[in-house]
């Protein structure tokens, strides 16, 4: 369905695709956010973090990534509700996990 039909008829919407490499990544974190704005400021960070450019500040990284302003992504940091504790464990379990399958795949 469109995003703008979605939106009018405050129907619950998909995040707005970035680049696959960064949508494959973040899909495991997307029940960790309540609201698609801020799972697509998370992928917009990550977007901005791997971007070329020489200051990685929040102004720069909504430039990159083609936001309005880098308020929405000051807010998702500041202000958002979702748990930098959840993301952690996960994020260090997929680490875990994805050695342990190269350690294991090595000795072989």
């Amino acid at each position: 369905m469109d995003v703008e039909l979605q939106i009018l008829k405050h129907l619950p919407r998909d995040a707005q695709p970035t680049v696959a490499l960064i949508d494959e990544y973040c899909a495991e974190y997307r029940d960790l956010f309540k609201e698609v704005r801020n799972y697509e400021c998370f992928k917009y960070l990550h977007l901005g973090i791997i971007s070329p450019i020489k200051r990685k500040s929040l102004p720069e990284i909504a430039k990159v990534v083609s936001i309005n302003s880098a308020q929405s992504l000051h807010h998702f940091i500041a202000n958002s509700e979702w748990s930098t504790e959840q993301l952690r464990s996960r994020r260090l379990a997929k680490i875990k996990k994805s050695i342990t399958g190269k350690c294991h795949n090595c000795s072989n």
